[in-house]
């Protein structure tokens, strides 16, 4: 049941391990699926190019290209969000990966099971307990009460009606709408009827949740609440969902990975780190043109090696030497263990003793913040304006392993 299935991963130590073991395994995998509206789909797709746009094909044979090819990897636990305009495929995608529309060709894996070798019956049980739909316009019944619209899967699947409405109960309790059991959906703002969708998604306990721009038709404010409402049940039951959506902040808020779309084929995928930094062309910059970009790159992406990072103890005179060499005025120290201790500068150095470790310590300045690799952007604008000395960047065993100043930060959230 749900109480079992996510308390049971979000456990303390062993059960994390369980976690990290089912995110690093494939739940969905796809290879060459294609999909082409028309006729006779199959004698189109021998004689359709891989540079052949959609315009030709369409021109030439009357029929849709819908899906162009398309092979992604989804992981246990993860987001994946497929983006892309009205028209890119990314609908049909999804409803190709339960067969709700037949495939043209291509592999589907669930799994581990080849969802294209699947007769009817076995279908019938992907969809009922392995996956489930939450759709763009919520998809309730007007004439059921909210806590018969949460149990209609359930009540699909055979469960007997006091059982199906405690499990109700249970979900409408996570995603916040206690005490709405008896109220009809036209009772419901539209946020709260969204939430009733994703409550009806839940309560069969599926591993795999396909989310067709379930936001889309919410207000801005909405909209938001619902993605952090997302995202704390993410954290929660660990699902496997697929996402699509047009919306670019959708897709960088929610996705452990993104995949932007276009006339059936996928342009680019990757983290929204590496979309927002790294757009593969002018189609992908336009998408992620007004991303806030603070709140996306980390400081991984755009940090630095340091220069000259020296030991406390080391002679002051080398220290110096290199770093004239590397055309630097700042050392970056550590003691035992690689164990980051401050910074110090040349004119600093140069007015320190030879007498060893202990004059550089009492000259180092470590009241500079250290921070992590793992720190968004936007959390060192503060940082960055009130000094243009250097930012030390440290794991989570406090080693030095590069360091930012005002200059990287200013040209990676204004390039």
């Amino acid at each position: 049941g749900i109480g079992f299935s996510f308390w049971a991963i979000i456990w303390e130590s062993p059960a994390k391990l369980y976690t990290l073991h089912m995110e690093n395994q494939i739940k969905i995998s796809c290879r060459g699926l294609w999909k082409i509206f028309g006729r006779e789909p199959e004698r189109i797709l021998q004689g359709v190019s891989a540079g052949q746009s959609k315009e030709s094909v369409l021109a030439e044979t009357g029929h849709v290209v819908a899906v162009k090819d398309v092979s992604f990897d989804v992981h246990a636990g993860k987001i994946f969000v497929v983006m892309g305009l009205s028209g890119s495929g990314k609908s049909t995608l999804i409803r190709c990966l339960s067969r709700l529309i037949e495939p043209t060709a291509g592999r589907l894996n669930v799994d581990g099971d080849e969802v294209m070798e699947m007769d009817a019956k076995a279908l019938l049980q992907l969809r009922r307990h392995k996956m489930s739909m939450v759709f763009q316009h919520f998809g309730l019944f007007p004439h059921r009460r909210v806590i018969d619209n949460v149990a209609y899967g359930l009540e699909v699947q055979g469960i007997k009606k006091p059982a199906r409405q405690e499990k109700a109960r249970q979900v409408l309790d996570l995603v916040g709408l206690k005490g709405w059991e008896q109220h009809y959906p036209h009772e419901l703002s539209g946020g709260m009827q969204q939430r009733v969708g994703l409550a009806r998604a839940l309560a069969v306990d599926p591993e795999i949740l396909l989310c067709d721009e379930p936001f889309s038709a919410l207000d801005p404010l909405i909209r938001r609440e619902m993605q952090d409402e997302l995202l704390n049940l993410q954290k929660m039951v660990r699902k496997t969902i697929l996402f699509i959506t047009h919306d670019f902040l959708d897709a960088v808020k929610l996705g452990d990975h993104i995949c932007i779309m276009k006339d059936g084929a996928f342009v680019q995928v990757g983290t929204p780190e590496e979309i927002v930094a790294h757009p593969c062309n002018e189609y992908v910059r336009e998408f992620t043109r007004d991303v806030p970009r603070g709140k996306v790159l980390r400081v991984a992406s755009i940090m630095k090696a340091c220069p000259v990072v020296a030991g406390v103890d080391e002679d002051r005179d080398s220290i110096l030497a290199r770093m004239q060499a590397q055309q630097t005025t700042t050392a970056f120290l550590h003691g035992e263990g690689d164990h980051f201790l401050g910074i110090i500068s040349a004119a600093d150095l140069s007015r320190a003793d030879n007498n060893g470790g202990s004059s550089l310590h009492a000259l180092m300045k470590n009241d500079r913040p250290v921070i992590s690799p793992d720190t968004r952007l936007e959390a060192l604008v503060p940082l960055t304006a009130a000094s243009d000395a250097p930012l030390p960047v440290v794991d989570e065993n406090h080693t030095l392993v590069g360091y930012v100043d005002r200059t990287m930060v200013m040209l990676a959230l204004g390039a």
